[in-house]
């Protein structure tokens, strides 16, 4: 191939791609630099220009006691949702992988609730938690117990909000897992049979191990949708009972769209996108010397 010939296979491959570049720093990479810009000024009252004050916005961000509130609800909401729906996922996805009556019903009822709109969900379960009238309350009185107020109790609330998205989430992941259970090769399990090895040894030495790289990926993305509640929040609760189911982008929404405070937004908004940089850093970091590609 000669040099004109490569320069020209060149400038056609990056006319193919000047599309999704424009877009993917239309809409993603121009909104992050001007938000971390936007942090780092306060904003000009009648016509004055904006005020460059560094890093004050963040000196303040930390220093409200309502933001480590929203930060911890938000830790414990990572930690109760991230595991639980990943070990339901792998759990339903070997169960729908095996030779299991009415499979193809079953695999449609664990997704089921990945389709719904999160509005959607969100109605419904507002009818399970309802006080009066709630499914869940109508099973505790059937069986003699007092009602709970799910979404009105300030200890119980987040809990409640963690139990949907597990409901939610899990049945998205499933459908990665159970990929990736059907691209591992039989020959592994008749192999580990003619050697008698029982099912707990082989899924623990040859399957879990060849799953990591699905592990990864959907610990990347439980990551990611752990952060980015609002939906849910919105229909159920608006951040209450006294702040105790606020999350941190409910609270960036808050802020930019009800108090039209847009500089605190964008300073929590970058502190958000750092904590998740470094967070999928050290999974990478970690999880990856344990990964095996095939």
């Amino acid at each position: 191939m000669t040099l004109t010939a490569h320069r020209k296979l060149q400038l056609y491959g990056a006319l193919l791609l000047l599309p999704a570049a424009a877009l993917l720093g239309l809409f993603a990479y121009l909104p992050t630099v001007t938000t971390v810009l936007q942090s780092l000024y306060l904003p000009g009252f009648r016509g004055a220009p904006p005020e460059f004050v560094g890093l004050e916005n963040y000196q303040y961000l930390f220093e409200d006691p309502k933001f480590w509130q929203v930060a911890r609800n938000n830790l414990l909401y990572a930690l109760g949702t991230i595991p639980l729906s990943i070990a339901l996922a792998l759990g339903m996805a070997l169960l729908v992988n095996g030779r299991l009556p009415g499979r193809g019903l079953v695999r449609m009822a664990y997704f089921t609730p990945t389709i719904l709109p999160m509005i959607a969900a969100a109605n419904i379960w507002m009818f399970f938690y309802a006080p009066q009238i709630g499914l869940f309350n109508k099973l505790l009185g059937a069986l003699g117990f007092s009602g709970v107020n799910w979404l009105g109790d300030p200890s119980v609330a987040l809990y409640s909000i963690i139990v949907m998205s597990v409901w939610k989430e899990a049945g998205f992941f499933m459908l990665f897992y159970l990929a990736a259970l059907q691209a591992i090769p039989p020959e592994l399990k008749e192999a580990a049979d003619l050697e008698g090895t029982s099912r707990a040894r082989f899924f623990w030495r040859v399957t879990f191990p060849l799953l990591m790289p699905t592990t990864l990926f959907v610990l990347i993305n439980a990551l990611i949708n752990a952060v980015r509640v609002v939906d849910h929040l919105f229909i159920l609760t608006k951040g209450g009972p006294n702040n105790a189911t606020n999350l941190l982008l409910y609270y960036v929404y808050e802020n930019a769209f009800a108090f039209f405070d847009r500089t605190t937004a964008a300073t929590l908004t970058v502190v958000i996108l750092l904590v998740l940089a470094a967070v999928a850093t050290l999974k990478f970091t970690l999880l990856d010397r344990r990964t095996h590609y095939q």
